[in-house]
């Protein structure tokens, strides 16, 4: 006999299949919590302070995030107009102590936050190995390297080191929202790109080998290589004028050259123009609401704009943060 849907039994029963469902659903919006703590390309550690600081540095979409995102592109602005001012004589000269408290410092914050990056991500050796990673170490070795290289002999080498304190600028590239999507179509392109320098390059080479036999060494034209140089200098529409043709057919040629020249711009142009519509069409379709499944959604939405539900709380958004 079948028991009543209002006897005791049967709501207790039902009382424990809603706790169970309540659960579940906490669990599920707890893992959702954690697995959204990501840039795209790193992955937060276990423990709370770790993840705060994770937010912190790594993202930014909260208030204390893009303060730190602030902070450190004004550092790195300055850092970098410390370099570029200290290879100025004029201004070195009697601020070297000056030139030389500022390198410390800055290099000592970069160092800081490197260490932090690496205690605060899931996997420090993949961050390390990528291109931020090796970015951010390249703008704090060259200082400490320089310890190591002492004496007037290495002074060419402590140089050499010094300028590569420029990489810092590179540590702007992650602040650029749209870095990642000019990368991707940089990448799709890059077989077309090789294809056309490789037209560009047997074209250099065989105007180059005719202006030698047409012009040869008396007008400047001594060796094939040195037509080359012509060739590309024409092509490019540069134009430095130390060589120039002095024949009739020489002058020929290189007025073709340069016109094809003209014509050659627009070519990489266009290549990449299309691969980046591609990528950028791409990334607007990927990002579906796990709701309504409806996607055409910005890189910077929060919130589906047909059924209002929460994109970033679902895997399958992909959009930026």
């Amino acid at each position: 006999m079948a028991r009543a849907r209002g006897s005791p039994r049967f709501r207790a029963k039902n009382r424990e299949i809603v706790y169970v469902f309540t659960e579940a659903d906490t669990w599920s919006q707890r893992l959702g919590a954690q697995r959204s703590l990501s840039d795209g390309h790193n992955e937060a550690a276990a423990g709370a302070a770790r993840r705060r600081i994770f937010e912190v540095v790594f993202l930014s979409d909260t208030p204390a995030g893009k303060l730190f995102d602030v902070a450190l592109l004004l550092t790195i602005t300055a850092s970098v107009i410390v370099v570029m001012l200290e290879s100025v004589s004029t201004i070195r000269v009697g601020r070297e102590l000056f030139f030389r408290y500022a390198e410390w410092f800055f290099t000592l914050l970069f160092t800081a936050e490197y260490l932090v990056r690496i205690w605060c991500v899931r996997r420090p050796l993949r961050y390390m190995g990528s291109f931020y990673g090796i970015v951010d170490l390249l703008a704090v070795l060259p200082t400490y390297l320089s310890l190591v290289f002492t004496g007037a002999g290495y002074l060419l080498v402590i140089r050499i080191l010094r300028l590569l304190r420029l990489f810092r600028i590179l540590k702007l590239v992650r602040y650029v929202g749209a870095a990642d999507l000019l990368i991707e179509a940089l990448s799709r392109s890059r077989r077309k790109i090789v294809v056309f320098l490789y037209a560009i390059l047997t074209i250099v080479t065989i105007c180059g080998a005719l202006m030698y036999l047409i012009e040869g060494p008396e007008n400047g034209f001594s060796s094939i290589p040195r037509g080359v140089y012509w060739a590309i200098v024409t092509l490019t529409t540069v134009g430095y004028g130390d060589i120039t043709p002095h024949t009739v057919i020489g002058q020929s040629v290189s007025a073709m050259v340069m016109i094809l020249g003209y014509g050659i711009i627009a070519v990489p142009t266009g290549i990449y123009a299309a691969e980046l519509r591609g990528v950028m069409i791409n990334r607007h379709d990927e990002s579906k609401c796990p709701e309504c499944s409806r996607s055409g959604h910005d890189e910077d939405a929060r919130f589906c704009k047909h059924c209002g539900s929460n994109l970033r709380a679902s895997d399958l958004y992909t959009g930026e943060d």
